[in-house]
Protein backbone atom coordinates (compact mmCIF):
# COMPACT_ATOMS: atom_id res chain seq x y z
CA UNK A 1 0.00 0.00 0.00
CA UNK A 2 1.11 3.46 -0.49
CA UNK A 3 1.14 6.72 1.52
CA UNK A 4 -2.06 8.11 -0.30
CA UNK A 5 -4.09 4.68 0.27
CA UNK A 6 -2.98 4.32 4.08
CA UNK A 7 -4.38 8.04 4.21
CA UNK A 8 -7.47 7.59 2.36
CA UNK A 9 -7.79 4.51 4.28
CA UNK A 10 -7.67 5.96 8.08
CA UNK A 11 -9.76 9.34 6.67
CA UNK A 12 -12.22 6.88 5.71
CA UNK A 13 -12.16 4.80 8.53
CA UNK A 14 -12.55 7.47 10.75
CA UNK A 15 -14.79 9.29 9.08
CA UNK A 16 -17.26 6.40 9.10
CA UNK A 17 -16.68 5.02 12.59
CA UNK A 18 -17.69 8.67 13.67
CA UNK A 19 -20.88 8.57 11.63
CA UNK A 20 -21.14 4.92 12.81
CA UNK A 21 -20.68 5.48 16.54
CA UNK A 22 -22.22 9.79 16.85
CA UNK A 23 -25.08 9.84 14.44
CA UNK A 24 -26.32 5.85 13.10
CA UNK A 25 -25.94 4.41 16.53
CA UNK A 26 -28.63 7.25 18.04
CA UNK A 27 -31.08 6.88 15.45
CA UNK A 28 -34.33 4.89 16.40
CA UNK A 29 -34.45 2.69 14.14
CA UNK A 30 -35.55 -0.78 14.24
CA UNK A 31 -33.38 -3.98 14.72
CA UNK A 32 -29.84 -3.32 13.67
CA UNK A 33 -27.78 -0.27 13.49
CA UNK A 34 -26.63 0.83 9.92
CA UNK A 35 -23.00 -0.60 9.67
CA UNK A 36 -21.63 2.21 7.39
CA UNK A 37 -17.87 1.20 9.23
CA UNK A 38 -18.47 -2.32 7.88
CA UNK A 39 -19.03 -1.44 3.99
CA UNK A 40 -16.36 0.55 4.19
CA UNK A 41 -14.28 -2.19 4.89
CA UNK A 42 -15.93 -4.17 2.36
CA UNK A 43 -15.31 -1.41 -0.69
CA UNK A 44 -11.98 -0.96 0.24
CA UNK A 45 -11.08 -4.79 0.25
CA UNK A 46 -12.84 -5.11 -3.11
CA UNK A 47 -10.54 -2.52 -4.49
CA UNK A 48 -7.25 -3.47 -3.09
CA UNK A 49 -7.62 -7.03 -2.26
CA UNK A 50 -7.45 -9.83 0.69
CA UNK A 51 -4.31 -8.54 2.09
CA UNK A 52 -4.95 -4.58 2.48
CA UNK A 53 -8.86 -6.02 3.48
CA UNK A 54 -7.56 -8.06 6.27
CA UNK A 55 -5.57 -5.10 7.38
CA UNK A 56 -7.99 -2.32 6.85
CA UNK A 57 -10.80 -4.97 8.71
CA UNK A 58 -8.62 -5.14 11.71
CA UNK A 59 -8.20 -1.67 12.31
CA UNK A 60 -11.62 -0.64 11.77
CA UNK A 61 -12.81 -3.88 14.50
CA UNK A 62 -10.22 -2.92 16.83
CA UNK A 63 -11.23 0.99 16.40
CA UNK A 64 -15.11 -0.40 16.72
CA UNK A 65 -14.08 -2.74 19.65
CA UNK A 66 -12.29 0.44 21.39
CA UNK A 67 -15.37 2.36 20.75
CA UNK A 68 -17.79 0.29 22.48
CA UNK A 69 -15.81 -1.78 24.53
CA UNK A 70 -19.21 -2.81 26.91
CA UNK A 71 -20.67 -4.12 24.09
CA UNK A 72 -19.18 -7.86 23.75
CA UNK A 73 -16.19 -9.25 23.85
CA UNK A 74 -13.07 -7.78 23.29
CA UNK A 75 -11.44 -8.71 19.67
CA UNK A 76 -14.60 -10.20 18.46
CA UNK A 77 -15.48 -7.03 15.93
CA UNK A 78 -11.59 -6.97 14.89
CA UNK A 79 -11.87 -10.84 14.06
CA UNK A 80 -15.12 -10.50 12.61
CA UNK A 81 -13.66 -7.69 10.38
CA UNK A 82 -10.35 -9.23 9.33
CA UNK A 83 -12.44 -11.70 8.25
CA UNK A 84 -14.60 -9.81 5.88
CA UNK A 85 -11.41 -7.65 4.51
CA UNK A 86 -10.46 -11.39 3.46
CA UNK A 87 -13.52 -12.59 1.71
CA UNK A 88 -14.33 -9.12 0.17
CA UNK A 89 -10.52 -8.90 -0.75
CA UNK A 90 -10.73 -12.08 -2.75
CA UNK A 91 -13.26 -10.92 -4.62
CA UNK A 92 -11.05 -8.39 -6.14
CA UNK A 93 -10.84 -8.58 -10.01
CA UNK A 94 -9.49 -5.73 -12.58
CA UNK A 95 -11.91 -4.71 -14.04
CA UNK A 96 -15.49 -2.69 -12.57
CA UNK A 97 -18.13 -4.92 -11.15
CA UNK A 98 -21.79 -4.29 -11.77
CA UNK A 99 -23.44 -2.43 -9.03
CA UNK A 100 -26.07 -5.65 -7.98
CA UNK A 101 -22.68 -7.62 -7.51
CA UNK A 102 -21.25 -5.28 -4.99
CA UNK A 103 -24.95 -5.11 -3.32
CA UNK A 104 -25.08 -9.13 -2.77
CA UNK A 105 -21.51 -9.48 -1.94
CA UNK A 106 -22.11 -6.40 0.80
CA UNK A 107 -25.65 -7.53 2.19
CA UNK A 108 -24.00 -10.95 2.38
CA UNK A 109 -21.17 -10.12 4.06
CA UNK A 110 -23.09 -8.22 6.51
CA UNK A 111 -25.66 -10.60 7.08
CA UNK A 112 -22.30 -13.07 7.98
CA UNK A 113 -21.06 -10.67 10.40
CA UNK A 114 -24.16 -9.90 12.49
CA UNK A 115 -24.60 -13.93 12.79
CA UNK A 116 -20.78 -14.01 13.63
CA UNK A 117 -21.38 -11.74 16.36
CA UNK A 118 -24.15 -13.72 17.91
CA UNK A 119 -21.98 -17.10 17.53
CA UNK A 120 -19.45 -15.62 19.41
CA UNK A 121 -21.82 -14.08 21.93
CA UNK A 122 -23.13 -17.19 22.19
CA UNK A 123 -19.56 -19.21 22.60
CA UNK A 124 -18.84 -17.04 25.22
CA UNK A 125 -22.25 -17.43 27.61
CA UNK A 126 -23.41 -13.77 26.94
CA UNK A 127 -26.92 -12.95 27.70
CA UNK A 128 -27.71 -11.25 24.74
CA UNK A 129 -27.26 -14.19 22.43
CA UNK A 130 -31.01 -14.86 22.28
CA UNK A 131 -32.58 -16.56 18.81
CA UNK A 132 -35.11 -13.49 18.99
CA UNK A 133 -32.59 -10.85 19.01
CA UNK A 134 -30.49 -12.81 15.77
CA UNK A 135 -33.98 -13.34 14.13
CA UNK A 136 -34.89 -9.54 14.23
CA UNK A 137 -31.24 -8.27 13.88
CA UNK A 138 -30.58 -10.17 10.80
CA UNK A 139 -33.25 -8.72 8.26
CA UNK A 140 -32.86 -5.02 9.40
CA UNK A 141 -28.84 -5.14 8.92
CA UNK A 142 -29.53 -6.60 5.52
CA UNK A 143 -31.62 -4.07 4.67
CA UNK A 144 -29.76 -1.41 5.93
CA UNK A 145 -27.10 -2.66 3.93
CA UNK A 146 -28.85 -2.93 0.60
CA UNK A 147 -29.96 0.74 1.10
CA UNK A 148 -26.15 1.79 2.12
CA UNK A 149 -24.18 0.37 -0.33
CA UNK A 150 -24.97 1.56 -3.79
CA UNK A 151 -23.96 4.76 -2.14
CA UNK A 152 -21.30 3.55 -0.34
CA UNK A 153 -19.53 0.90 -1.81
CA UNK A 154 -19.05 2.35 -5.82
CA UNK A 155 -17.63 5.66 -4.06
CA UNK A 156 -15.56 4.19 -1.71
CA UNK A 157 -14.01 1.98 -4.27
CA UNK A 158 -13.76 4.83 -6.87
CA UNK A 159 -11.55 6.94 -4.71
CA UNK A 160 -9.38 3.71 -3.73
CA UNK A 161 -9.00 3.19 -7.49
CA UNK A 162 -7.63 6.86 -7.91
CA UNK A 163 -5.25 6.49 -4.67
CA UNK A 164 -3.63 3.02 -5.80
CA UNK A 165 -3.08 4.64 -9.50
CA UNK A 166 -0.54 6.95 -8.04
CA UNK A 167 2.85 5.62 -7.49
CA UNK A 168 4.46 7.00 -4.49
CA UNK A 169 8.26 6.62 -3.74
CA UNK A 170 7.56 6.08 -0.42
CA UNK A 171 6.36 2.87 0.51
CA UNK A 172 5.10 1.29 3.68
Amino acid sequence: MNVRQVALAAALLLSSLLIQSVVLSRLPLPGATPDLLLLVVIALAISWGPVAGSIIGFAAGLSWDLISPADGPMGAWALLYILVGWVAGRMRRPGERAVWELLVVSAGLVAAVTVGYWLLLLLVGDDRADVSVLLRTVPSAVVYAVILAPFVVPGVTALARRAAAYDSPARL
